[in-house]
């Protein structure tokens, strides 16, 4: 379990990633975003999670530039993520698009590259792209995002390299109990987005009770559900007094009742689509 923000998790090509990090999810490009971006390189975050089709790759690129500098360390001490879209999934098409983000990004290399969703026929030859890429040393770990067991499990019949992570929607709504134990059975670590449910679990009654007790906000009993899970998590937000309050999560730590409490809240339900019914 990681200890503070720039704590590492080891993945399973022993690539070091940090547990906690910042994702852009529906941050367009602009001042905000890179404010928000350069906040959290000042705070002490070291891992950013972006990706082609939030379209904000330029302006990110430019926050971590101008953060970096600021903040007076490299890029080696950032992890950075982007994902391929669906429609350039394929073999030929992904390689194109990791380019793209690249350049975009105006970085020499990413931490890790995942395919964004699983589309039927076309994530095996995408998953070809990046295995080429990752024995090319062009990107340092690659994964998957939003993949069900059986996702996985198909990958993995053709798959020369496992992949290191799969991001998914994770939160007390959602625990993601089949999938998560599938990943630790394959040594593939799971990674949350929406971690907060978009907010719509902050005025949940367990929720709050045990944020009283700890006096901490609900986000950060929800954030700290998730590291004591062993989940990575990239909350999102553009206020820096947020950002630093997301990151807070450290000093305490949650009871195995309140673990069970929290565990309890799951009803599989989702704010983001279905990985088995999705048209995009």
């Amino acid at each position: 379990m990681i200890n503070n923000l720039q704590d590492t998790i080891t993945l399973n090509n022993d690539i070091k990633m940090p547990g906690f990090g910042i994702g852009v999810f529906k941050v367009e490009e602009g001042p905000e975003l890179v404010n928000a971006v350069k906040f959290a390189i000042k705070h002490g975050y070291r891992s950013i999670d972006t990706a082609a089709i939030y379209g904000n790759e330029e302006g990110v690129g430019q926050a971590i530039r101008e953060g970096i500098d600021e903040a007076g360390i490299s890029r080696e001490d950032l992890f950075v993520t982007s994902k391929v879209w669906n429609a350039d999934l394929g073999y030929e098409s992904t390689l194109a698009a990791y380019e793209t983000s690249l350049q975009k990004l105006g970085l020499d290399y990413l931490d890790l590259y995942l395919i964004h969703w699983p589309v039927e026929g076309k994530f095996k030859d995408a998953w070809r792209a990046l295995e080429a890429l990752y024995k090319a040393g062009k990107v340092k770990a690659i994964g998957v995002s939003n993949f069900q067991v059986h996702h996985i499990e198909e990958l993995l019949k053709d798959a020369e390299i496992k992949p290191v992570i799969n991001q998914v929607e994770y939160h007390p709504r959602l625990s993601q109990k089949e999938v998560k134990a599938f990943c630790l059975e394959h040594g593939i670590q799971l990674e949350a987005w929406s971690p907060l449910m978009q907010g719509e679990l902050l005025d949940q009654p367990e929720l709050k009770e045990i944020a009283a007790k700890y006096n901490k906000s609900v986000a950060q009993v929800i954030l700290r559900w998730d590291i004591q899970n062993g989940v990575i998590t990239i909350p999102k937000s553009t206020k820096e007094h947020r950002i630093v309050e997301n990151a807070n999560v450290f000093d305490f730590q949650l009871t195995k009742k309140d673990m069970e409490t929290i565990d309890g809240l799951n009803q599989n339900h989702r704010v983001g689509p279905d990985p088995d019914n999705f048209d995009f």
